[in-house]
């Protein structure tokens, strides 16, 4: 058995150089005039896995490689043939090259010594620099090659401001060339005219505001970066937008870098993060020294909240570190644009002058550190919230300016942004792109059956080519649009929103006065907001809807949505209340927050005595939580704009009186019983998709003294009852033995099992609840 080595250590550490060596050999990276850091770039870049190892100890034996294979100077060799001889011998070798390693970081460490034989003369400068060659070879090979005409981006290399020391040949300072980095820049013609498309201010809908405060603070101050530096004011240091997603965060950050043309570094936050301790922490500072170096720059980082979250709510230390290391980088800025260029040679400080911008992209604003939230670092925070009419119009006219539409006569950019709320830009681009498919759908359809009906083209229609008259009637019809709105669910609505009901005001039968009521606090105040704008009138008051059960409360509020068609949220009372403590109340406020976000809303309470019973009571503290932070919802700081809330309950001598005050629930209504004429109505409403004989008399049956106290729920109990009685006969007949019909059984339901059914159906409302709802109704009704 072979003995152990005694120092493993150093023969892996000779091996890693030894592997160095030939890397470097084989690249020709030894050139003289080049730093240990460069070669060490340069190897990183080309070898992936060398990327795992930590930077300092890595650049470390970069420098002992880049010494062991330079060449000896003659001075160190002997003409004597013993020395020949001894250098043949490995060992020799080995204790020669540590030899001339030791002679030359003396003479680096003592060139200033008269007694080692004077200063050594500066190192010509390099043939060439490793770092920018290595850049555009990479860059070269992970870009594809493109037309002329589309959009490029080009790779620009600005000297670095500050001078960094180079290691030579002999393993001193060399002179004070200075390092080169890459940066990402719009592509430009040598007229300064713009190459390619890429999205511009100008393809920007719907965000006249944003842009012109951005144009102020951000976009002049970037293309002039001398006029901050004479005013002796400080720039703007970052810029976090937030907003809910698809609203174009991202796309507004492009296009800053495009409009202005400075370099622009775009990195994505979950890229910074790396398994290997220290090396997120790196990521960053190499991406801000890139951005630094090549000032005026941008630097954007998509989605922040993934690194720099709250530190208190962090579990891992690593976490916490690349938030400090972030907040460092950037209070690092001021500090280069704050001095007096006293570090700075008299090269750089000629140079023009310029700083860096941070941009962050956001859906959760409050998830972001607080430290990074202040003035210095994330100066301004700019919202982009769900556009209104005005902006989707705008949107949409900027996604169809190169679509083939009808006549202008036949189509109307503003009734489809009038039928969109709640959409945001990438849903009105899934919209026009569903209403092109649409359209596409359309012509092919026409066209096969134009050409379908000849028996040879049956099969092989599709092969036909498309003349030029064909061709010029193909356009996308206002139809195409409509339809699409119907197909296409908006992003916000994809959670914790209801579908539109499809109920309408004949389902529900009767109840007039409710109809106009509705019609022209809601469904007018929605479809036509100018109205009430001129006005001044507020409709923000809620609607209280009560009466005895079974009365059609619940189908009300579902015509109005239905009527009114905008958003619609339904909440059963009880599945509010959680057994932990805060939950319930977070849930109020997360239901009145994304109304707002997708305003115009409905919101309709369903049961709402479960959550505003009355305060004091024992036991109670849960809903008591519940009803406070409604109470501050319906009529709080947060003013809900477009928010229409609609209640529904039969007990409302249980409900909290704060909330039946105006402002909240202030508009009461009572839903009585049916009357003769709409139990008619009802009754029409339940058995027009039922075989009803025509011999039956439904207006009779309405008015008979049994259907005198019958609810609107007991009345379609009553039409399904009589059809459950003629399948009943149905199925009697058949199984007696009979398998086909005979010609003297009807399908059709008759009078005879009405009356059965009248029979069985009792009414739910007793004569003394019917007594005691009509003098809550005296009490409570705002009629």
């Amino acid at each position: 058995m072979g003995k152990r080595p005694r120092n493993v250590r150093a023969i892996r550490s000779n091996s890693f150089e030894s592997y160095l060596r030939r890397l470097i050999a084989d690249g020709g990276l030894a050139v003289p005039g080049c730093s240990a850091d460069d070669v060490a770039g340069a190897l990183r870049s080309r070898n992936p896995d060398l990327r795992r190892k930590q930077l300092g100890p890595f650049v470390a034996a970069v420098r002992r490689a880049l010494l062991s294979s330079m060449p000896a100077p003659a001075e160190a060799f002997s003409a004597d043939s013993d020395v020949d001889s001894r250098a043949s011998s490995p060992s020799s070798s080995r204790r020669q090259r540590r030899r001339l390693s030791h002679d030359a970081s003396s003479s680096t460490s003592f060139s200033g010594d008269d007694d080692d034989g004077g200063a050594r003369p500066p190192s010509p400068p390099p043939a060439f620099d490793v770092t920018k060659s290595m850049l555009r070879a990479r860059y070269a090979s992970l870009t594809p090659k493109k037309d002329p005409g589309t959009n490029q981006q080009l790779e620009i290399e600005v000297n670095a401001e500050k001078p960094r020391r180079r290691m030579t040949a002999d393993g001193g300072a060399g002179g004070d060339s200075k390092l080169e980095a890459a940066a990402v820049a719009p592509a430009t013609t040598e007229g300064g005219g713009r190459v390619g498309k890429g999205p511009m201010f100008s393809d920007l809908g719907g965000m006249k505001t944003v842009i012109d405060e951005l144009m102020m603070e951000v976009v002049v101050p970037l293309c002039h970066p001398q006029l901050p530096l004479r005013l002796g004011v400080r720039p703007v240091a970052g810029i976090l937008l937030h907003g809910p997603p698809g609203c174009g965060k991202t796309t507004l950050a492009h296009a800053i870098a495009n409009e202005t043309g400075v370099p622009f570094y775009k990195i994505s936050a979950p890229e910074i993060v790396s398994g290997v301790s220290g090396a997120s922490e790196e990521n960053i500072r190499i991406l801000f020294q890139k951005a630094y170096r090549t000032a005026p720059s941008i630097v954007f980082i998509d989605e922040i909240d993934a690194i720099a979250s709250k530190r208190e709510n962090l579990q891992r230390e690593m976490e916490r570190r690349i938030v400090t290391q972030l907040m460092t980088c950037m209070d690092e800025f001021h500090q280069n644009v704050g001095s007096d260029g006293s570090d700075l040679d008299s090269q750089s400080s000629e140079k023009k002058p310029g700083y860096v911008i941070v941009i962050g992209a956001t859906n959760r604003p409050d998830a972001v550190d607080q430290a990074l939230r202040r003035p210095g670092r994330f100066d301004r925070e700019i919202s982009l919230g769900v556009p209104d009419e005005t902006a989707r119009q705008q949107i949409l006219k900027m996604l169809t300016k190169n679509l083939t539409l009808e006549a202008e006569g036949h189509f109307d950019l503003f009734k489809i942004a009038r039928a969109t709320p709640g959409y945001v830009g990438a849903d009105l681009k899934a919209l026009v792109d569903k209403a092109g498919n649409l359209a596409m759908k359309r012509i092919i359809i026409a066209r096969k059956k134009l050409l379908g009906d000849d028996e040879n083209n049956e099969q092989d229609w599709w092969r036909l080519p498309w003349n030029e008259s064909e061709m010029e009637n193909l356009c996308i019809a206002m139809d195409d649009f409509e339809n699409a709105v119907t197909m296409v669910q908006p992003s916000l609505r994809r959670e914790g929103f209801s579908s539109v009901p499809d109920v309408t005001w004949e389902d529900v039968g009767g109840l007039d006065s409710l109809r106009k009521e509705f019609y022209r606090c809601i469904v007018r105040c929605i479809k036509y907001p100018e109205d009430y704008k001129e006005y001044g009138v507020n409709m923000q008051a809620g609607f209280l809807l009560f009466g005895p059960p079974g009365c059609g409360k619940t189908l009300i509020a579902k015509a109005v949505a239905h009527d009114a068609g905008a958003s619609f949220i339904h909440i059963k009372g009880p599945e509010l209340l959680n057994k932990y403590v805060g939950e319930s109340e977070s849930e109020v406020r997360k239901i009145f927050t994304r109304a707002r976000t997708n305003s115009p809303c409905i919101l309709f309470f369903d049961e709402i005595d479960a959550l505003t019973t009355k305060r004091g009571k024992e036991g109670g503290w849960v809903v008591e939580r519940l009803l406070n932070q409604l109470l501050i919802e319906l009529d709080g700081a947060d003013q809900r704009h477009g928010v229409y809330v609609i209640g529904a309950t039969n007990r409302i001598d249980v409900i909290d009186e704060a909330v039946l005050r105006p402002g909240r629930f202030g508009k009461k209504h009572f839903v009585p019983l049916p009357g003769a004429d709409e139990r008619v109505s009802i009754l029409k409403a339940h058995a027009k998709d039922k075989p009803v004989s025509a011999d039956v008399d439904l207006d009779t049956l309405a008015r008979r003294q049994e259907c005198n106290n019958l609810s609107g729920a007991d009345l379609a109990s009553l039409v399904n009852e009589a059809a459950m009685a003629a399948l009943g006969e149905k199925i009697e007949f058949l199984e007696n033995g009979t398998a086909s019909r005979s010609l003297s059984f009807t399908r059709e339901i008759e009078l005879l099992h009405f009356e059965h059914a009248l029979s069985k159906v009792k009414p739910s409302v007793s004569e003394q609840q019917r007594k005691h709802f009509d003098m809550l109704s005296k009490k409570y009704s705002a009629d």
